[in-house]
Protein backbone atom coordinates (compact mmCIF):
# COMPACT_ATOMS: atom_id res chain seq x y z
CA UNK A 1 0.00 0.00 0.00
CA UNK A 2 2.68 2.32 0.89
CA UNK A 3 4.62 1.50 -2.28
CA UNK A 4 1.28 2.42 -4.36
CA UNK A 5 1.04 5.65 -2.42
CA UNK A 6 4.57 6.59 -3.35
CA UNK A 7 4.14 5.60 -7.23
CA UNK A 8 0.85 7.43 -7.32
CA UNK A 9 2.71 11.05 -5.85
CA UNK A 10 5.41 10.47 -8.44
CA UNK A 11 3.09 10.20 -11.26
CA UNK A 12 1.38 13.17 -9.85
CA UNK A 13 4.83 14.93 -9.61
CA UNK A 14 5.38 13.92 -12.83
CA UNK A 15 1.93 15.22 -15.02
CA UNK A 16 2.86 18.37 -12.80
CA UNK A 17 6.04 19.11 -13.96
CA UNK A 18 4.95 17.82 -17.64
CA UNK A 19 1.99 20.58 -17.87
CA UNK A 20 4.38 23.03 -16.75
CA UNK A 21 6.74 22.15 -19.51
CA UNK A 22 4.47 22.57 -22.27
CA UNK A 23 2.64 25.62 -20.80
CA UNK A 24 6.33 27.27 -20.42
CA UNK A 25 7.03 26.53 -24.22
CA UNK A 26 3.10 27.48 -25.48
CA UNK A 27 4.25 31.24 -23.74
CA UNK A 28 7.60 31.20 -25.13
CA UNK A 29 6.23 30.53 -28.71
CA UNK A 30 3.32 33.27 -27.78
CA UNK A 31 6.08 35.40 -27.13
CA UNK A 32 7.96 34.93 -30.23
CA UNK A 33 5.00 35.34 -32.36
CA UNK A 34 4.61 38.74 -30.95
CA UNK A 35 7.91 39.91 -30.96
CA UNK A 36 7.93 38.96 -35.03
CA UNK A 37 4.40 41.66 -35.08
CA UNK A 38 5.86 43.92 -33.19
CA UNK A 39 7.21 47.34 -34.36
CA UNK A 40 9.33 50.08 -32.96
CA UNK A 41 8.70 53.41 -32.38
CA UNK A 42 11.45 54.11 -34.13
CA UNK A 43 10.65 51.76 -37.23
CA UNK A 44 6.94 52.87 -37.13
CA UNK A 45 8.58 56.92 -37.39
CA UNK A 46 10.70 55.49 -40.16
CA UNK A 47 7.74 53.91 -41.93
CA UNK A 48 5.31 56.85 -41.76
CA UNK A 49 8.28 59.17 -43.05
CA UNK A 50 9.05 57.15 -46.34
CA UNK A 51 5.32 57.77 -47.05
CA UNK A 52 4.40 53.97 -47.62
CA UNK A 53 1.10 53.15 -47.34
CA UNK A 54 0.44 51.80 -43.63
CA UNK A 55 -2.71 51.99 -42.06
CA UNK A 56 -2.36 53.03 -38.40
CA UNK A 57 -4.99 52.19 -35.60
CA UNK A 58 -5.27 53.68 -32.24
CA UNK A 59 -7.11 50.47 -29.92
CA UNK A 60 -7.34 52.36 -26.70
CA UNK A 61 -10.31 52.00 -24.44
CA UNK A 62 -12.67 55.24 -23.99
CA UNK A 63 -10.85 56.09 -20.09
CA UNK A 64 -7.71 55.90 -21.66
CA UNK A 65 -8.43 58.23 -24.63
CA UNK A 66 -10.08 60.12 -22.30
CA UNK A 67 -6.87 60.40 -20.06
CA UNK A 68 -4.61 61.12 -22.84
CA UNK A 69 -6.86 62.72 -25.50
CA UNK A 70 -3.93 62.37 -28.54
CA UNK A 71 -3.68 60.26 -31.46
CA UNK A 72 -0.48 59.73 -33.70
CA UNK A 73 -0.92 61.79 -36.95
CA UNK A 74 -2.47 59.67 -39.46
CA UNK A 75 -3.94 57.09 -37.30
CA UNK A 76 -7.78 56.42 -36.95
CA UNK A 77 -9.41 55.09 -33.63
CA UNK A 78 -11.15 52.19 -33.46
CA UNK A 79 -12.80 51.16 -30.68
CA UNK A 80 -11.06 47.59 -29.39
CA UNK A 81 -14.16 45.53 -28.70
CA UNK A 82 -15.49 46.68 -32.23
CA UNK A 83 -12.30 45.35 -33.82
CA UNK A 84 -12.65 42.33 -31.77
CA UNK A 85 -15.77 41.54 -32.69
CA UNK A 86 -15.39 42.85 -36.17
CA UNK A 87 -11.89 42.14 -37.51
CA UNK A 88 -12.95 43.14 -41.13
CA UNK A 89 -12.32 46.50 -40.03
CA UNK A 90 -8.48 45.50 -40.24
CA UNK A 91 -8.10 45.09 -43.93
CA UNK A 92 -6.59 41.48 -44.82
CA UNK A 93 -4.42 43.36 -48.16
CA UNK A 94 -2.45 46.35 -45.96
CA UNK A 95 0.01 46.61 -43.83
CA UNK A 96 -1.87 47.67 -40.40
CA UNK A 97 -0.39 49.15 -36.90
CA UNK A 98 -1.97 49.04 -34.04
CA UNK A 99 -1.42 50.47 -30.37
CA UNK A 100 -2.55 51.22 -27.29
CA UNK A 101 -1.68 52.89 -23.64
CA UNK A 102 -2.45 49.63 -21.87
CA UNK A 103 0.90 48.06 -19.70
CA UNK A 104 2.35 45.64 -21.75
CA UNK A 105 0.45 46.73 -24.51
CA UNK A 106 -2.54 44.02 -23.37
CA UNK A 107 -5.29 45.79 -25.61
CA UNK A 108 -3.24 45.70 -28.93
CA UNK A 109 -1.93 42.42 -28.02
CA UNK A 110 -5.42 40.99 -27.89
CA UNK A 111 -6.77 43.13 -31.19
CA UNK A 112 -3.10 41.28 -32.86
CA UNK A 113 -4.22 37.85 -31.76
CA UNK A 114 -7.55 38.49 -33.04
CA UNK A 115 -5.90 39.12 -36.37
CA UNK A 116 -3.61 36.18 -36.34
CA UNK A 117 -6.51 33.52 -35.98
CA UNK A 118 -7.98 35.02 -38.60
CA UNK A 119 -4.78 35.16 -40.60
CA UNK A 120 -4.03 38.75 -41.15
CA UNK A 121 -0.48 37.98 -41.16
CA UNK A 122 0.01 42.17 -41.54
CA UNK A 123 -1.11 43.33 -38.43
CA UNK A 124 1.61 44.72 -35.88
CA UNK A 125 1.53 46.00 -32.53
CA UNK A 126 3.56 49.24 -31.78
CA UNK A 127 5.78 48.21 -29.06
CA UNK A 128 4.84 50.31 -26.20
CA UNK A 129 2.25 52.12 -27.02
CA UNK A 130 1.34 55.96 -27.63
CA UNK A 131 3.51 56.59 -24.46
CA UNK A 132 6.68 54.85 -26.56
CA UNK A 133 5.97 56.96 -29.26
CA UNK A 134 6.45 60.15 -27.53
CA UNK A 135 8.56 58.84 -25.50
CA UNK A 136 10.84 59.19 -28.60
CA UNK A 137 9.62 62.88 -29.19
CA UNK A 138 7.68 61.80 -31.94
CA UNK A 139 4.45 64.02 -33.06
CA UNK A 140 1.00 63.61 -31.45
CA UNK A 141 -2.46 65.63 -32.66
CA UNK A 142 -5.36 66.47 -30.54
CA UNK A 143 -7.90 63.66 -30.49
CA UNK A 144 -10.91 65.91 -31.44
CA UNK A 145 -13.76 63.04 -32.20
CA UNK A 146 -16.73 62.45 -30.14
CA UNK A 147 -16.64 58.39 -28.51
CA UNK A 148 -18.25 56.57 -25.85
CA UNK A 149 -17.38 56.29 -22.71
CA UNK A 150 -20.21 53.63 -22.11
CA UNK A 151 -20.85 50.86 -24.91
CA UNK A 152 -24.39 49.44 -24.11
CA UNK A 153 -23.89 46.55 -25.60
CA UNK A 154 -21.06 45.25 -23.63
CA UNK A 155 -23.04 46.01 -20.40
CA UNK A 156 -24.71 43.11 -18.35
CA UNK A 157 -27.76 42.17 -19.42
CA UNK A 158 -30.44 42.08 -16.13
CA UNK A 159 -33.38 39.46 -16.02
Amino acid sequence: MQLTLGVGVIVVIIAVLSALIIVRRKNRSDQREMERHSITPEQLHELLASNQEVLLFDVRQPLDLLAYPEIIPRAQRIPPEEVIKEPSLIPQEKEVVVYCTCPGDKTSRTVLRRGLRLHLYRVKLLKGGLAAWKAKGYPVEPYKEVFQLYNPSLAPRSG
